[in-house]
């Protein structure tokens, strides 16, 4: 028997034998197909085409200018028609110039890495070329809801009222920063949560990378690797670093115009003859910082309503270390604030003054809340007036 060659061979065994096809694309025709395909996955994902406007998600913005770029040109039409299952392309038939919002989009695309050509460029869909890149779009936009959401929203909760009394602060993302679980980030306008490591593992360049669970204050979640939420906060202009409360204001890194080298907190007990001060004197207390020293920021109490006009006497300091003096007199009147006292008196013009930053709150809890405020766990209490003592901030 002679021997039969693999193709004859192939062919007794009834296996057809099809001849490669070389691709008659250009490369640009073939960037244009590549991002018309995201499009055509993000409305499978969405059950919607992907809009403008500064709320919607970052990559969904994307799609909607690259959609728009490819309806102008009638070359690029005709090049993805057959993949328009959804009829994207009639949808948006009457576009015939870019739409209004369309220069902040350019300068989404800008930002995310996408040089933009003359307006009938189409190679401003160049930016798929980058596998990683789109997959990083693709993670950052696939989300799920979170289904124990509840767990973490008493987190977000926190954040935000930390942010807000400057018990943490929002530092722009530098390039490679290190991400770690359990910290805060804000991407796209959300405040996003490193809930925990999935798994880590070394690429195929041979770089270190890990999957991570991110939860969204939104309600939802993604797996997404290390490097791409690395990414998107370093492009996304407003990606921010939440700062641990420890490493916040209080003790800055940095100098400001109202930080100090030290500072004092200092707590008042007034020895005023108003009826309500003489009945809780021992538990009315000014709660206060000073740059200087105490003795002088006093020195006129008598005459100042602040003081309730009359002496005081300093019952208590504390000696602080490169200090933010406004944030830190911020957050010990939010902890503090369940119990201000409501007192209003006459200033010596004879015109109604209700005086802030007297509390009724006695010494030994004054004293527990600056052993707080130096080990950086205040922000997660307040004061409880009924069993006048810090409690940690219930779950929202």
């Amino acid at each position: 028997m002679s021997d039969l060659s693999d193709l004859e061979l192939l062919s007794d065994l009834g296996v057809e034998i099809e001849t490669k096809k070389t691709s008659s694309r250009t490369p640009r025709e073939e960037r244009v197909i590549a991002g018309f395909e995201d499009i055509v996955k993000f409305v499978d994902q969405h059950g919607h085409a992907p809009r403008h406007g500064e709320d919607r998600d970052i990559f969904e913005r994307l799609y909607a200018v690259r959609l728009d770029r490819i309806c102008t040109q009638p070359e690029c039409r005709a090049l993805v028609e057959p993949l328009d299952r959804h009829g994207l392309l009639s949808g948006r038939a009457d576009v015939a110039e870019q739409p209004a919002t369309f220069e902040d989009d350019a300068k989404l695309l800008a930002d995310l890495g996408v040089a933009p050509g003359g307006d009938d460029d189409i190679s401003v869909l160049k930016h798929v070329k980058s596998r990683d890149e789109v997959k990083a779009a693709e993670e950052v936009a696939n989300r799920k809801v979170c289904a124990d959401f509840d767990t973490f929203k008493p987190l977000f909760a926190a954040v935000r009222r930390d942010l807000e009394t400057g018990g943490r602060e929002a530092r722009r993302f530098g390039e490679d920063a290190g991400i770690k679980a359990g910290e805060f980030f804000i991407l796209g306008g959300q405040v996003v949560y490193v809930a925990e490591v999935l798994e880590t593992f070394i690429t195929e360049y041979g770089r270190p990378d890990s999957r991570l669970r991110v939860i969204y204050d939104n309600g939802t979640e993604s797996d997404l690797l290390l490097r791409s939420l690395q990414r998107g906060l370093y492009k996304d202009e407003t990606g921010r670093r939440i700062t641990d409360p420890i490493a916040g204001p209080l003790f800055g890194h940095e100098s400001q115009d109202d930080d100090l080298e030290s500072g004092t907190i200092y707590v008042l007990r007034s020895q005023s003859d108003h009826p309500d001060v003489v009945a809780n004197r021992n538990l009315i207390h000014k709660i206060g910082v000073t740059g200087g020293t105490v003795e002088i920021r006093i020195a006129q109490a008598t005459t100042d309503a602040t003081y309730l006009l009359a002496e005081v006497e300093i019952i208590a300091t504390y000696k602080l270390f490169n200090i933010n003096r406004k944030k830190l007199e911020n957050l010990i009147h939010r902890v503090f604030a369940p119990a201000r006292l409501d007192l209003t008196i006459s200033d010596r013009f004879g015109k109604p003054v209700q005086p802030k930053e007297w509390y009724l709150v006695p010494l030994p809890v004054i004293n527990e809340a600056v052993e707080k405020v130096m080990d950086g766990s205040i922000t997660d209490f307040e004061y409880d007036p009924q069993s006048a003592t810090l409690v940690r901030i219930a779950a929202a």
